[in-house]
């Protein structure tokens, strides 16, 4: 039997289904309205897990919980000039003139404040902090957010590592103390939360927000360091004074450690660098049973394959790191590394740069045999090496060592963001960024703005080999430095 349908009924049902699919729409869509804005974007107007029920923001509920364990802390240090409060910042035809003028006035001491950040990670007053908020400190005072102070022998450092730039200090105090606990920093993910906590300019108490914005960031050149960077990125905002402060997930985790930010103003950008907690667990735990860090240590000198080297070395990508020269008697000289090899694998894993391999080494454990694959000759050869501990004469870190190694310099590379506004015609090298008084380098006469290009018979290209130049240096022997100063090229005579 044949059904008819008129024009007015088929148009009632294709309405009525019209309405059901968007009311299903809805449905299936968590129940959010959304609304065009402005710019024709599509935003919510009550976006799901970001505004409770009264309105309230999740972030109070972290501050409330986070805060009470994030302590400010002031360190004082002794300094010397020969002029208080002045630096040497002179530019142009005169500038060799004042420096030979004020250069025998006699040196005068003084002393600075440094601010910093920390937090409690145990009720008894275990405090983590970055290294270089006390680094060279005569009076350390630990505040917490209900003003309460801690200062003199109620202070004390359990241990310090630059080379991942954490200190551990320990506070005494009768009662329990608020702490945070830590999260897991390797499965943090790219577009996470992130809320930085510390006291930016002497601005205590303060909580900012953002995201991770990548992770695994290794080889910036930071005035303090650290050696060993396997840094979270985030753009919550780090400003000065966040240093040594917690960096939480959601759930009020510390999954990073705020340690430094890269700006041409020396203010937030949105580019900051927190030491991922996983790295910092490990420290700390050292620090806190043995009061110092051991790390594992081949003996190796190491450098990148550039494009030249793999055709060179007939290689088949630029993959695994060079061995340019291996120490006697060392792990590597024992196991039969040579110089020439080309690492690919260490521990039955990849070897993509130095950098990673070097952090890869010094987090294995003393002791432990490990299996390195390497190229030698156009074939592939597999060593077995039984890991050392990284000497305590290298890992040292006292005044004495500092100055033999840094001889008074701050460097960074020239492809760093703070090269701008330094107007340098140089194509290699690295770029001078600070000089302290009294220094090795300040006697020789080099200027904030040079570029070194070559120290003693080797060109210095990047940060990678200034370090190895001046790690070959001999105290109290001479070597030559050739700068670049604006668009002349000077030779200077440096005394480590």
């Amino acid at each position: 039997m044949n059904t008819k349908v008129s024009l007015r009924t088929a148009g009632i049902i294709a309405g009525i289904a019209v309405v059901v699919a968007f009311l299903f729409g809805l449905i299936i869509s968590t129940g959010t309205l959304f609304t065009p804005n402005q710019a024709g974007a599509v935003q919510s107007s009550n976006p799901p897990g970001l505004v409770g029920e009264s309105g309230e923001s999740p972030f109070t509920r972290i501050a409330e919980i986070v805060s009470p364990a994030v302590v400010n802390i002031s360190a004082e240090k002794k300094i010397s000039s020969s002029v208080p409060g002045f630096e040497w910042r002179f530019q142009g035809p005169w500038d060799e003139f004042f420096k030979d003028f004020f250069k025998n006035f006699p040196k005068l001491e003084g002393k600075t404040q440094t601010l910093g950040s920390g937090f409690i990670i145990s009720e008894d007053g275990y405090v983590v902090t970055n290294y270089h908020v006390i680094k060279g400190a005569s009076d350390i005072v630990v505040k917490l957010i209900n003003k309460k102070e801690f200062k003199g022998d109620d202070v004390k450092i359990v241990g310090t590592d630059a080379r991942t730039d954490i200190a551990l200090l320990k506070i005494r105090c009768k009662k329990k103390l608020p702490f945070l606990g830590f999260g897991d920093s390797d499965k943090v993910r790219v577009g996470d939360w992130a809320i930085a906590f510390g006291n930016p300019f002497h601005l205590e108490g303060t909580v900012t927000v953002g995201v991770i914005s990548a992770k695994g960031r290794t080889g910036l050149a930071l005035p303090e360091g650290p050696d060993y960077q396997r840094f979270l990125q985030t753009d919550a905002a780090i400003n000065p004074g966040n240093s040594g402060g917690p960096l939480v997930n959601i759930r009020g985790e510390v999954i990073g450690i705020n340690t430094a930010i890269t700006s041409p103003s020396g203010g937030n950008v949105g580019i900051g660098f927190a030491i991922p907690a996983n790295m910092a667990q490990r420290v700390i735990e050292q620090l806190r049973t043995k009061g110092k860090v051991t790390r594992g240590y081949l003996g190796i000198y190491l450098q990148e394959i550039t494009d030249d080297l793999k055709e060179a070395l007939n290689l088949k990508s630029k993959e695994g790191v060079l061995v340019s020269e291996v120490m006697e008697d060392t792990p590597a000289d024992r196991a039969g590394i040579k110089s020439g090899d080309v690492i690919i694998e260490f521990d039955g894993k990849p070897v993509k740069d130095i950098q990673s391999f070097r952090f890869r080494v010094a987090s294995t454990r003393v002791g432990e045999k490990v299996k390195i694959k390497v190229i030698r000759n156009g074939g592939e050869k597999s060593l077995y090496v039984t890991i050392g501990e990284y000497p305590e004469k290298l890992a040292s870190t006292t005044k004495e060592e500092e100055k033999k190694f840094d001889l008074g310099l701050k460097v960074i590379s020239l492809d760093s963001p703070e090269v701008e506004g330094y107007n340098l015609s140089a194509k290699a090298g690295v770029l001078v960024v600070g000089v302290e008084p009294d220094s090795p380098a300040a006697d020789a006469g080099i200027s904030r703005g040079d570029v070194i290009l070559m120290i003693g018979r080797k060109k210095i290209k990047d940060i990678s080999d200034y370090k190895k130049a001046i790690a070959h240096l001999k105290k109290g022997k001479p070597v030559i430095f050739h700068i670049q100063r604006r668009q002349r090229k000077i030779y200077l005579a440096l005394t480590p």
